[in-house]
């Protein structure tokens, strides 16, 4: 399936509360992603995601449609040389390989775009859809640490993937 990474707009704002307002992707993200997701969440996200030059988050868009979102964030202090991945997209777009090449061109723009050598992400030890994703792009798990992560009530495994310039 065809998809163009770009800058997300308020126009954008319909179709992300549409696809982001479902438990099933919240569950795999931080506690930061709101569900419900609200409207004000949505204005608030656009408007965070447009606030950095280089831009940082970018919407994954299928045939004029925002279906989620990818983003690069660089770390500051020791870590200054290191970005973190962050990504979601709706769940009709699961598994059609999306994810995959979206995380291919974001490395590639963020390696291009910041002063970084390193890109990681970190998904939970029960997002197999993500495991796989991050390893068709290239990813290497560098780390597996037990019950880390509290999400729900329940404990998860944090995994640690990444990819070096």
């Amino acid at each position: 399936m065809n998809f163009i990474l770009r800058p997300l707009t308020i126009n954008d704002l319909d179709s992300l509360m549409k696809y982001a307002d479902n438990p099933k992707i919240a569950d795999n993200l931080t506690n930061v992603f709101p569900n419900p997701y609200t409207e004000e969440s949505g204005r608030g996200f656009i408007k965070f995601a447009g606030s950095h030059d280089p831009k940082h988050i970018m919407a994954i868009d299928v045939a004029g449609e925002f279906v989620g979102a990818i983003g690069i964030h660089p770390k500051e202090d020791i870590m200054v040389k290191n970005a973190e991945l962050g990504y979601w997209i709706g769940e009709p777009f699961w598994g059609k390989g999306i994810m995959t090449k979206a995380i291919q061109e974001i490395v590639k723009y963020g390696f291009a775009n910041f002063e970084i050598n390193r890109i990681y992400a970190i998904p939970f030890g029960s997002n197999l859809g993500s495991q796989k994703a991050l390893e068709k792009a290239g990813f290497k798990l560098e780390g597996r640490f037990e019950k880390t992560i509290f999400k729900n009530g329940r404990y998860e495994d944090e995994l640690i993937y990444a990819v070096r310039s």
